[in-house]
């Protein structure tokens, strides 16, 4: 029978070594809160009770719990880690199910380690916690687990009050434990502070129940998996980390990456096999892209929609709202923004297309610009199918321009266009003979007396 389960998340570190204004779990990985992430796999398991404990910042981390479902409640002061789990128990008053207790800096525990922690608590021998370890190559200020060959746990002590001996050891506590709700608060009522720091910590709950006669049992994982970020350089190792991860998992799909190192994903990134991804390309948030596509180098995308056969890049921007219809083509140094490009469309040049609807077969010649912002407002462009827009042209929304038009180079367009009709907006040219020679040798006479 499966048990209920509740996440207890502590994020009440004050993140010093961040240096930042932003709450140390609301730092992005992939686009998205470290926090966040950690919430995903939690609601993934089915968690049906979320609290997060925070220190400060509640305002900026408590949006992005509710949109999980969750509550937030604050520690202060701060008295250690079984302090701050206390306060989640009257958020969790009358839940009897399984507790996990995670870490809001530690944001890949996978759903694996997860289900595992839940397996072991629910084992045949009913370990009262099970704490999950890992035996990092830098044991550094970790805590230390003495554990027998089975994984019952002999004895848990804090770097600070443990000798030297058990100092040697390299099985390490990562603070991340499971615990049922009858046996938490009971034996989280019980702990004390008498230790080198004066805090009451979460693993002394274990030696509690030892001390009766009530074993605990360790599972290992890999170190990575429960490394903490504490600094923006731990930051970006784990951005790294997620980044390998995640290009080996595209390739494995299918996706060719010419240079892998230099392609950078967004946590919900969606592509399909066969799609050919050059150099230097960047995903945000909200990209999904068929199969076949083609994606040139040093091209960002986000919020984008790509079909099948389409090419976007090199050197294009794709911002949210872009819709790339089937083997469209999107050129360099061409931005599009909430516009969509039907079927065979082209922008293959230094153009801006925002607010815009574009008709399959459309051509959009270099250096064409929607203008479609007047400072206070923005209106739509719509260009028919096959029409086409010749360089150099402005076209002042809200205007249409009708199937097969075309609209010659430089016209500054500020009226619907029919279909199928020419549209030459742009200053009429005249020619005066000499002109130019004569204002050469005018010139350079008056030049030539001002020197004197």
């Amino acid at each position: 029978m499966t048990r209920a389960v509740a996440a207890i998340v502590l994020a009440a570190g004050k993140g010093t070594r961040m240096k930042s204004d932003l709450h140390k779990v609301m730092h992005p990985i992939a686009g998205r809160p470290m926090l966040a992430h950690l919430l995903a796999s939690v609601a993934e398991l089915g968690a049906e009770k979320i609290v997060v404990v925070v220190g400060s910042g509640r305002d900026q981390v408590e949006p992005l719990v509710e949109s999980f479902g969750g509550a937030v409640v604050v520690q202060d002061p701060q008295l250690g880690t079984a302090h701050a789990v206390r306060q989640a128990e009257a958020e969790l008053g009358g839940f009897a199910g399984d507790v996990l207790i995670l870490y809001g800096d530690t944001p890949f525990v996978t759903l694996e380690t997860m289900r595992r922690m839940e397996e072991r608590l629910g084992a045949a021998d009913s370990p009262v916690a099970v704490v999950v370890a890992s035996r990092p190559a830098d044991p550094r200020q970790y805590g230390r687990i003495l554990a027998r060959p089975d994984g019952t746990i002999d004895k848990m002590v804090e770097f600070k009050d443990a000798s030297e001996k058990e100092r040697a050891l390299d099985l390490c506590n990562s603070g991340l434990m499971a615990v049922r709700a009858a046996d938490l608060w009971a034996l989280l009522a019980r702990v004390g502070n008498d230790n080198a720091a004066h805090e009451y910590y979460l693993p002394d709950l274990v030696m509690i129940a030892a001390a009766e006669g009530r074993r605990s049992a360790v599972i290992e994982v890999d170190p990575d998996e429960v490394e903490g970020i504490n600094s923006r350089s731990e930051l970006a190792r784990q951005e790294a980390a997620w980044q390998r991860r995640r290009r080996e998992q595209a390739m494995a799909d299918g996706v060719s990456l010419v240079a892998p190192e230099t392609v950078w994903f967004s946590h919900d990134t969606e592509i399909g096999r066969d799609t050919l991804i050059e150099a230097n390309v960047v995903f945000g948030p909200g990209v999904r892209i068929a199969q076949g596509a083609t994606i040139r180098a040093f091209s960002h995308i986000e919020g984008a929609s790509i079909a099948t056969g389409a090419q976007v890049g090199p050197y294009a921007r794709l911002r949210p709202g872009a819709e790339i219809g089937e083997d469209a083509r999107v050129g360099n140094f061409v931005e599009v923004k909430k516009a969509r490009l039907g079927k065979g469309a082209k922008a293959n040049h230094l153009s801006y297309l925002g607010d815009s609807d574009v008709g399959a077969g459309a051509n959009i010649g270099a250096g064409t610009i929607t203008c479609n912002y007047d400072g206070f407002l923005k209106y739509p462009t719509a260009i028919g199918e096959g029409a086409f827009i010749g360089s150099n042209s402005a076209l002042v929304a809200p205007v249409t321009i009708g199937e097969g038009a075309i609209v010659g180079a430089g016209s500054v367009v500020t009226r619907d266009v029919p279909a199928d009709a020419l549209a030459l907006a742009r200053g009429y040219q005249e020619h005066r003979a000499g002109w130019a020679a004569r204002f050469r040798a005018a010139m350079a006479a008056k030049k030539s007396k001002l020197g004197k």
